[in-house]
């Protein structure tokens, strides 16, 4: 298995599985929102900025 080296993509994929796993399980992590929306912004920048 090959993990990428563009952290963009790699937060997007943290972000991708965080969301799923949201939607599916009953996790109680407060401010969860505010927390997946932070790493969108940051995962949509880096891929912006080809970083």
């Amino acid at each position: 298995m090959k993990v990428t080296k563009n952290l963009g993509f790699l937060l997007l994929g943290i972000w991708l599985i965080v969301t799923g796993l949201v939607q599916v399980m009953d996790i109680p992590i407060p401010e969860i929102g505010m927390i997946l929306a932070i790493l969108a912004i940051a995962a949509g920048t880096m891929i912006v900025l080809n970083k």
